[in-house]
């Protein structure tokens, strides 16, 4: 049995895709603490407060049993009056929430079109659903309008859904949200918005980039608390009904140990910290954009987010420039494929408030030289 799990092994690592657990080095250019909340002091004196006053760490059973603690529904309040909703939930982790979304809400003879380029939680998510799944090709609202148009011409019950993330993850890119709405509106479906990368970020007090969508009937949307939250966990934001019926048909959520009581009292504290940190905000659009700059002279393209994509192509390139990096004291990942399409691996490159512009100049020389020493 074993030797079928090493030929596997033996053969991403020929394709140059083994992965490895790495160590922490290096000036980071690889996390999503974008703002640098997750190592603030005032992170760390929020979990001192709620230790205080008796906070536990572990919730001990699912929010069904005894796992429900008022840390969690006080979070939940907070957070759906801060990002404009009528109800929150909170869950583990992106990944698990994700997955929660999109295996319970779509039911059979529901339709789903999903971008293709949304997270792996959500494709895992929709691998157990059983609504009819089709994939649109990135950021094109016109597929979208012409795929839900087909279905309805067939299909006068079900209810359709439209699954994107407001700031995609691996490519830094928005989408055209505002014309998604509009075909959403048209055909009678519902947005699920994944604003993982956008929370904190952007939007008025980093309420994301689908702020001024919230709260409305057909929109369903997650923010996650791992990343410019500086904590773990996410949170879906929907309408109070829909809350009800995951709390009653959501596995994951009804069968699982509840988050740590204790970071959700973290999160409500990154959520007070996030509605005032216009300053941050702008310091970070100040990074994105000297990077930009620098990336332009490179030649190469850029992102308008945190997120800069440098598309190298072959894994073994990308795998390469990474190294050399690391050996100059950067910390920054190579993605390849299966995360990223075939022929578009890349140095993924996120940006923070950590980083004083002398980093990003360091790190921009540095680039420019490892990559004139692959094309030689």
């Amino acid at each position: 049995m074993q030797s079928r799990y090493e030929h596997a092994l033996e053969a991403l690592n020929r394709r140059g895709r083994l992965r490895r657990l790495e160590g922490r080095d290096g000036l980071d250019f690889t996390s999503n603490d974008y703002l640098g909340f997750a190592e603030s002091e005032a992170l760390r004196n929020a979990v001192r407060e709620a230790l205080d006053r008796g906070v536990p760490v572990g919730a001990g059973g699912s929010r069904l049993l005894r796992g429900n603690h008022p840390e969690h529904e006080t979070l939940e309040v907070e957070a759906a009056r801060f990002f404009g909703a009528e109800s929150a939930l909170y869950f583990g982790s992106g990944f698990a929430a994700n997955a929660a979304l999109m295996s319970t809400l779509p039911q059979r003879g529901d339709l789903v079109v999903h971008d293709a380029l949304i997270h792996a939680s959500a494709r895992d998510g929709l691998a157990a659903s059983k609504a009819d799944v089709r994939e649109c090709l990135h950021n094109d609202a016109g597929q979208i309008a012409d795929i839900l148009s087909s279905w309805r011409a067939d299909h006068a019950e079900g209810r359709c859904f439209v699954a994107i993330e407001s700031l995609y993850s691996m490519d830094g890119d928005v989408a055209p949200l505002q014309d998604l709405a509009r075909v959403a509106s048209r055909y009678d479906a519902t947005l699920l918005i994944d604003e993982a990368h956008a929370t904190g970020v952007r939007g008025p007090q980093g309420r994301g980039l689908a702020a001024h969508l919230e709260g409305n009937a057909n929109v369903v949307s997650l923010h996650t608390c791992g990343k410019a939250l500086g904590a773990s966990g996410a949170l879906l934001l929907m309408p109070e009904v829909l809350r009800r019926f995951m709390i009653n048909r959501c596995r994951s959520f009804i069968y699982a140990t509840a988050p740590s009581p204790l970071m959700a009292a973290t999160v409500r504290a990154a959520l007070k910290l996030c509605a005032d940190a216009d300053d941050a905000r702008a310091a970070l659009e100040q990074r994105v954009t000297h990077f930009s700059q620098h990336l332009a002279r490179m030649g190469l393209p850029s992102s308008s987010s945190q997120i800069q994509p440098v598309l190298l192509g072959a894994d073994r390139r990308a795998v390469a420039a990474a190294a050399a990096l690391a050996a100059d004291g950067f910390d920054v990942r190579a993605v390849r494929p299966p995360t990223v399409p075939e022929g578009t691996s890349r140095l993924r490159i996120t940006l923070g408030t950590r980083h004083a512009l002398s980093d990003i100049d360091a790190l921009a020389g540095r680039l420019t030289h490892h990559l004139r020493d692959l094309a030689a």
